[in-house]
């Protein structure tokens, strides 16, 4: 038998002063059981930083032509491909070329990533950024996640503070773009 997702509510806070954005949102998240603490917090995270109008959660895993977030417009245009992890050339690729804006949010050691990355063939490579997240911060945040997790966040010139399960996490955004 497989297994199947857990479900996990997180009631958020946004104070994004970087961006003008403030809001409270309550996201209810799948966790593939395939799918990391790490993986899955890196998700919300995306999805918190990149709030916009026509944001959502896609089929993640079970889609895997699909981003693992994206924003599209009120006529169901794709505007924003937003990838978590370490995807590779070819799927930046098809990425940039099914919209104008692509992010990467790595929880990973970007070095390695960047080395794989470097002189392949990628379409419009200004298109994309890749934000690196500090993976110490994500490994201590994803640790106090559990079934219902009520999270602050906010951003102040490339800075997150987080505060999730009565304890305080900081953390810069580091946002490279795509080697070439």
């Amino acid at each position: 038998m497989a297994l199947s997702s857990t479900v996990h509510v997180f009631d958020l806070s946004l104070s994004d002063v970087d961006r003008g954005v403030y809001t409270t949102l309550t996201l209810k998240v799948a966790c593939h059981p395939s799918e990391s603490a790490e993986y899955m917090f890196t998700r919300v995270l995306a999805y918190a930083l990149e709030y916009e109008e026509g944001i959502a959660f896609s089929q993640g895993l079970s889609a895997a032509d699909e981003p693992a977030v994206w924003v599209r417009d009120l006529t169901g245009q794709l505007r924003v491909w937003i990838e978590v992890g370490t995807p590779d050339a070819p799927r930046l690729h098809r990425a940039s070329k099914a919209c104008n804006r692509v992010v990467v949010y790595c929880h990973k050691d970007v070095g390695p990533y960047f080395r794989t990355l470097g002189g392949q063939k990628v379409y419009a490579p200004e298109r994309i950024t890749i934000v690196e997240l500090e993976r110490a911060f994500v490994e201590a945040c994803a640790n106090k996640v559990e079934r219902r997790t009520t999270l602050a966040l906010s951003v102040t010139e490339g800075q997150m503070y987080l505060d999730i399960g009565g304890e305080s996490f900081t953390s810069p955004l580091v946002r490279h773009a795509l080697p070439r």
